[in-house]
């Protein structure tokens, strides 16, 4: 059986920056680049973030560096956890809860910005609880403010139904580490469960760590009319090389309804 999308993270939590071969560097990139898109659209700023799948901080903290005021929730406590320490690591205020994006625990109009970063919407397997998701991030939404979501490029990846993903090397005190993952798809062609490795130097061996999670590849056209359903307007998508950012970035805007 697959295993929980709390557990898949919370396992990941203490080992997550090491996909990255310098995750503060990486941070900074990102926040640069979403912070460019949030200041077309918004102004300058600063402006009230919530970064609702927060992780352990990549997007939030970087954010949060650049003066924007951010509020980050995630479904899993080890990772919340690991994200207001590692920002208080670096001086940075970030306020964090756990919470299901379906059910946000925040008042009505509480935010400028709404960020889902990273992938992860797709966790969300059904279209009844991207629905909900997508409804409450337009709820804790003030009038016309900016929803900011990144995911893999599905139209590209469903073409093409590869059964891995390139591997990630990054470096610590110990040796290298070594990070790849195994896809093994559904036989409607658009889910598919996720083995995550990590080979970390053990000795003159590895130390092999595996979780386990399942995605909806959607693809740009199927989210577009999801948010769009949802009540968002003026919905754009940002490739890479546009952005900055290293996944397509769709931005919407709260429609009046």
């Amino acid at each position: 059986m697959v295993p929980s999308v709390r557990d898949f993270y919370d396992g990941l939590a203490a080992d997550y920056h090491l996909i990255f071969p310098d995750w503060d560097a990486s941070m900074a990139r990102q926040a640069e680049a979403l912070d460019g898109l949030v200041r077309a659209r918004l102004g300058a700023g600063p402006h009230r973030v919530l970064d609702c799948s927060c992780g352990i901080g990549t997007q939030a903290i970087g954010l949060a560096a650049v003066g924007h005021g951010v509020i980050g929730s995630d479904l899993s406590p080890a990772a919340v956890t690991r994200a207001a320490a590692e920002a208080a690591a670096r001086g940075i205020g970030l306020p964090v809860t756990v919470a299901d994006m379906r059910t946000l625990p925040f008042r009505a109009s509480a935010f400028d910005v709404v960020v889902c970063a990273d992938n992860s919407l797709p966790h969300l397997l059904t279209p009844d609880d991207v629905r909900a998701a997508l409804v409450g991030m337009r709820r804790v939404l003030r009038d016309d403010g900016l929803l900011v979501l990144s995911v893999r490029d599905y139209d590209e990846i469903r073409a093409g139904r590869p059964a891995s993903a390139a591997p990630q090397v990054s470096t610590t005190g110990q040796g290298r580490v070594v990070t790849f993952q195994l896809w093994h798809w559904h036989e409607d062609g658009e889910r598919y469960d996720l083995e995550h490795f990590q080979l970390l130097p053990d000795g003159d061996g590895w130390e092999v760590r595996v979780r386990r999670t399942t995605y909806w590849a959607q693809t740009r056209r199927q989210l577009t009319d999801a948010v769009r359903e949802a009540g968002f307007a003026d919905v754009s998508w940002h490739g890479p090389e546009s952005s900055g950012f290293y996944q397509p970035v769709l931005t919407a805007r709260r429609a009046l309804l």
